[in-house]
């Protein structure tokens, strides 16, 4: 199966990325965004591995999650493509995961 990226997940990472280089510095910001991208990787051969993202099942598109750290990778697949829609911090209000998608 194929990962692709949406345009708001990839913003959310850069978000991401951008928060820790300021707060924390470029090394653990790097860190971070490594180890999201590396838990994308197991859906590749194991699509389902994720559990269903609960806030967001009354979009019936079948949402899915993994956790790295302290965000969770928000995919769903279509096809036989792994479309990864949101990377969202789960330190925020959990209502808040329902957002453009």
């Amino acid at each position: 199966m194929k990962i692709i990226w949406t345009d708001f997940a990839i913003e959310n990472l850069k978000d991401i990325f951008y928060y820790h280089s300021a707060n924390v510095g470029k090394k653990v910001a790097h860190k971070i965004r490594k180890q999201i991208l590396k838990s994308t990787e197991q859906l590749t051969n194991h699509p389902e591995s994720g559990q269903i993202e609960p806030n967001l099942e009354n979009l019936k598109q079948n949402h899915r999650y993994l956790v790295s750290g302290n965000y969770k990778v928000i995919y769903k697949i279509v096809d036989n493509q792994i479309i990864i829609v949101d990377i969202f911090d789960t330190r925020q209000n959990p209502e808040k995961i329902i957002r453009e998608k």
